[in-house]
């Protein structure tokens, strides 16, 4: 009871300190906003990123949401020059992470757990195919680009879809081979597909979470919390995060 009542003491004294607001406040804004926080700061860096590129050359779209044969993509960024179209997947992922450009999911380590995310190279070769299907051209002109930080440990066999921040200029830069003689006509194509409407964009992003609750394995089809890997009885299994207070468990993902 002593200490309960110098908690108070101390935070009823807190609450007068301007700076304890304005930390209080920060932190209650990370808490809610985290994630969307984390996926701007990788967003902005990736067009920091990009802005290097001679604009003579290249033609940078962000944020391009587009609809092909009745599937959405949102596409973080979509560079166009005359040596190919880039479809650029952002992930802001951190720590260590395993998997090759086939799997469905990857692993990331943290502690003794793992957690599985959708594999963004298989997720943005799908905005590659959509792309080839809107533009009425043939893959091998559009290339899959998927840029992390460095802060992330990677162990991903891939065939170069995988670069960093500081090395996706030179990546882009890398062909140098003239295969797109109508950039003009293309971008202006994507630019007329765009969907800009607000109100679609969140129906696409409710439809893409209320999926991910329902059919992906690295979240609790009852709570939405994360799936992680455990230990049992008889072996691994995958678990809900929130156990106790959930106790959904599943065979282990393969």
């Amino acid at each position: 009871m002593k200490y309960i009542k110098v908690f108070l003491h101390s935070f009823m004294l807190g609450i007068t300190n301007p700076i304890f607001i304005i930390v209080m406040v920060l932190t209650i804004i990370v808490l809610i906003f985290g994630k969307k926080i984390i996926g701007w700061f990788g967003e902005y860096w990736t067009k920091e990123s990009l802005s290097k590129l001679p604009k003579d050359k290249y033609i940078i779209l962000n944020d391009i949401f587009i609809e092909v044969n009745g599937r959405t993509h949102q596409i973080d960024h979509i560079v166009v020059s005359p040596y190919g179209i880039f479809s650029i997947e952002t992930k802001q992922y951190n720590g260590y992470i395993t998997g090759n450009k086939y799997d469905k999911k990857w692993i990331r380590y943290a502690g003794n757990k793992k957690y599985y995310y959708e594999n963004p190279i298989r997720q943005n070769y799908g905005h590659v195919k959509g792309l080839s299907e809107l533009l009425n051209i043939d893959e091998s002109k559009i290339f899959n680009i998927v840029c992390i930080p460095s802060t992330a440990k990677l162990n991903i066999e891939h065939d170069g879809e995988l670069t960093r921040y500081d090395t996706l200029v030179e990546r882009i830069t890398s062909y140098n081979e003239v295969i797109i003689d109508n950039v003009t006509d293309i971008v202006e194509t994507i630019n007329r597909s765009n969907i800009v409407d607000k109100s679609k964009r969140k129906e696409h992003i409710r439809n893409i979470r209320e999926n991910i609750i329902d059919n992906d394995l690295t979240k609790c089809p009852r709570c939405g919390r994360q799936l992680v890997e455990r230990n049992g009885q008889y072996g691994k299994f995958i678990g809900c995060s929130n156990y106790p207070k959930c106790k959904y468990t599943e065979k282990m993902y393969k």
